[in-house]
């Protein structure tokens, strides 16, 4: 049995406890950067910069659906009416498709409470400035070497041959080339597309251009 002045002594210690102990009520920014990374798949931290998703760079505070030159918003988020503050990225990054049905972003959702608040934090600290973000990790394709800046490209069969501008000839299976866009600040020149490589193997490959008109009138049909 516990006498009166020990429970008494035992109330004290645990209300000092109370107020002593450290309280984790904000997240953790550092660990949230950790979790940011699988953001950095889909999209960018740099200002205007869109990937397969909007820029993250100002989401704090911002209506949803409406970063400045990103148009590939569902009509489902654009008629949410959300603003982006601390309960609704949290109900967002826990299940897109309970807070917004309908919407296009394929991501199942983070589960663990502790790792959503962290990243919550990391993207207020990052949209107001307090923290900066890492490179979005794109190349900037304006700068190109001259091994990778392509001056031709001809079609037989079923392979594209490309020149490069340090004159070395590459040869792809038509089916593991890729012709892409990228009219960003860091896309390519007009009329100088980029080689990009991809695969273990360097049997695949994906060449940028500045606009898609360039695409056809660059490509020749030719054997010899």
């Amino acid at each position: 049995m516990i006498r009166q002045p020990a429970r008494d002594a035992m109330a004290a210690a645990l209300v000092a406890l109370v107020f002593i102990a450290p309280v984790r009520a904000e997240g953790d920014i550092a660990h949230g950067a950790q979790a940011a990374r699988t953001c950095m798949a889909c999209h960018s931290f740099a200002p205007g910069r869109h990937m397969t998703g909007p820029s993250l760079a100002d989401v704090w505070g911002r209506k949803a659906g409406t970063a400045e030159g990103f148009t590939r918003y569902s009509d489902a988020l654009k008629r949410s009416g959300l603003v982006w503050n601390k309960q609704n990225l949290d109900a967002w990054l826990k299940s897109p498709g309970a807070l917004v049905p309908g919407n296009a972003m394929g991501f199942p959702g983070i589960a663990d409470g502790r790792t959503r608040a962290d990243l919550v934090a990391y993207l207020e600290a990052v949209s107001t400035g307090r923290v900066t973000a890492p490179d979005h990790g794109l190349p900037n394709l304006k700068k190109a070497d001259t091994a990778s800046l392509v001056t031709a490209i001809r079609y037989c069969g079923d392979a594209y041959r490309l020149t490069t501008a340090d004159r070395k000839s590459h040869t792809f299976w038509e089916f593991n080339l890729r012709f892409k866009t990228d009219s960003s600040t860091e896309g390519p020149l007009a009329g100088k597309p980029v080689l990009l490589g991809s695969g273990m193997q360097g049997d695949r490959a994906a060449v940028v251009f500045a606009r898609p008109e360039e695409i056809s009138t660059f490509i020749q049909r030719q054997c010899s």
